[in-house]
């Protein structure tokens, strides 16, 4: 079914909402790959309503994050020195991941039946590398869950795979602004990137630090999305 101009904006419309109330989302620790049966199942045991909105294709186009001052000043006292992978590209201070694929369904709020925001939001062979020294760190392949207002990504080290689809992110949507629309495209921003405790850990292991803590500010998303 094509979505129209009118009805995706009515799901982006949710998704800011869905984005400011990912400040009172609990922390999850947990390194496994994000499923939409796994966002499903915080519906309680209320029946699967039909969707009022649904995007089963998501075409592009990105999501950037306009990297924060604190994290540049971060990486610059860990001697970290951050890079691009595959497809991302770093423009005038953003990182921009292209969106590959995805799918967003939009329920009514007002029954029972949550998240009332569910999909997947894919970024395939595209991500940012970390590099310290002989030590390098990829992470790629980022998923967002709407659902639970996180990112997960593959993480590599000098290569090899060591975690996939680990918890990376918390999306955090206090400060989203109003959803705008531009032509074919509709845009989300400046929810707040920040380090998940998972990654954190992760990166003063491979790193041989303690100097990166959990909801380390990474900067402002600017999601962008085809409407079309």
């Amino acid at each position: 079914m094509r979505t129209s101009l009118k009805t995706f904006l009515g799901v982006a419309a949710a998704g800011s909402l869905m984005f400011s109330l990912a400040a009172c989302s609990p922390a999850n620790t947990a390194s496994t790959a994000p499923a939409t049966s796994a966002s499903a199942s915080s519906s309680a045991a209320a029946e699967k309503p039909e969707p009022l909105a649904s995007i089963p294709a998501l075409t592009g186009v990105s999501t950037a994050v306009k990297l924060d001052a604190s994290f540049a000043k971060a990486l610059e006292t860990l001697k970290l020195t951050p890079g691009t992978v595959g497809t991302a590209e770093l423009t005038d201070g953003s990182l921009i991941f292209p969106i590959t694929g995805g799918k967003v369904d939009y329920y009514d709020p007002a029954k029972d039946y949550r998240p009332f925001v569910q999909g997947l939001i894919s970024h395939a062979d595209s991500g940012f590398s970390l590099t310290a020294g002989d030590t390098k760190v990829d992470l790629t392949n980022f998923t967002i869950d709407p659902g639970t207002s996180k990112l997960y990504g593959d993480v590599a080290v000098n290569g090899e795979t060591a975690v996939k689809q680990a918890y990376i992110f918390n999306l955090d949507g206090s400060t989203l602004k109003p959803l705008q629309a531009a032509g074919d495209t509709a845009v989300l921003e400046g929810t707040r990137v920040l380090i998940s405790d998972t990654a954190a850990g992760l990166l003063n292991k491979t790193f041989n630090t303690d100097a990166v803590k959990a909801d380390m500010l990474v900067g402002i998303a600017k999601i962008t999305v085809n409407t079309k």
